[in-house]
């Protein structure tokens, strides 16, 4: 029995396309932990065409957001030269963190897939709910110190983007 076959009998909610991409991506945050990076694999897909795979690189790169999901993004982005992915799914071995699923919004993705849930990457120690904890608090309660000063200053950028015709929004 292939890969792709086994997941696509765990879950009959996934076509047999879907188990090949996610099966994929699992492949690859099993491979990633003997490359030295953390246990994520995401793989991004248009039109049934792969477009882009990341791994998680948090160690290796000395770099925070390099999480599977954020390489999978500025690979594909940097390929389809936009840094919109409409018509693409990804398929993460694990549910994106907050800062994934943030960026995957900004990216503006059709779909998300996953394998393993927070909950099971809590169950290993990689547990983000102290962020959504700190995004329910006050400023002055976060663990992180946050301070509001000189807006009226900053402001000038925001009104001279306002005032340009040829933006590119988003």
């Amino acid at each position: 029995m292939n890969t792709a076959d086994k997941y696509l009998r765990e879950t009959a909610d996934y076509s047999a396309e879907d188990a090949k991409f996610m099966a994929m991506a699992i492949d690859l945050s099993i491979k990633n932990i003997d490359e030295g990076g953390g246990p994520f694999g995401a793989v991004i897909v248009r039109d049934g065409e792969v477009i882009a795979t990341g791994t998680n690189r948090v160690v290796p790169n000395t770099d925070p957001t390099a999480h599977a999901e954020i390489i999978a993004i500025r690979k594909a982005c940097a390929k389809l030269g936009t840094f919109q992915l409409t018509g693409c799914t990804i398929y993460s071995s694990c549910e994106p963190c907050p800062m994934c699923l943030s960026a995957l919004y900004w990216a503006g993705v059709d779909r998300i897939c996953y394998g393993n849930t927070k909950d099971d990457a809590k169950a290993i120690n990689f547990d983000d709910s102290f962020i959504y904890d700190q995004l329910e608090l006050n400023y002055a309660d976060r663990s992180i110190r946050c301070e509001h000063f000189m807006r009226t200053e900053a402001l000038e950028a925001f009104r001279k983007w306002a005032e340009r015709e040829d933006k590119v929004c988003y």
